[in-house]
């Protein structure tokens, strides 16, 4: 029965990363280099990830600055960056890449945060997934009715629990997206 409710809990868990993830990738107007972690760079034919071929700096409030280890892969980064279509125009100066984030325009934030409230929700379909399995696997089990609905019982405390948890976290990114 243990084993049905870590499960159960190491699936939310996953989805919360994933909507960490996802909301990390929503700009809010600030330079954040997680902006740039999908950003793959063809070097020497390999598909290599940008922050290993380069320190991402910032040096203003919203400005980044991408400094490559091997100065000969300054076009291939910049090319990379264009390709990525993160909405930045790379600005080489032959040693590093400046990336300036646009201030955010109110329609521009308010957009950010239906997208925001989208991967929530997402996240919320994916934590009532894991309960829908675990309560299939608790009707399945050989448990008694007490212990089967106190396991029930359980599951619902996680998935409340991790509810609030995403809700939280959208009030804390709407917030963030909506301050200028």
């Amino acid at each position: 029965m243990d084993d049905i409710l870590m499960e159960t809990e190491m699936n939310m868990e996953s989805a919360m990363e994933s909507l960490d993830k996802r909301l990390t990738n929503i700009r809010a107007g600030r330079a954040n280099p997680a902006i740039l972690d999908g950003v793959m760079v063809n070097y020497y034919g390999a598909d290599t990830p940008l922050k290993q071929l380069a320190t991402i700096s910032i040096p203003e409030a919203r400005q980044l600055m991408i400094k490559p280890f091997d100065r000969s892969t300054i076009g291939s980064i910049e090319k990379a960056i264009f390709e990525a279509n993160i909405g930045l125009t790379p600005n080489n100066n032959g040693e590093t890449i400046i990336l300036n984030i646009p201030a955010l325009t109110e329609e521009t934030r308010r957009d950010y945060v239906k997208q925001a409230k989208q991967i929530c929700e997402d996240a919320k379909v994916a934590l009532r997934n894991a309960r829908q399995d675990a309560m299939n696997d608790i009707k399945k089990s050989e448990a008694t009715e007490d212990e089967k609905k106190g396991m029930e019982a359980d599951v619902q405390d996680l998935i409340n629990k991790y509810n609030k948890v995403v809700d939280d976290k959208f009030k804390e990114k709407e917030k963030e997206l909506m301050t200028v």
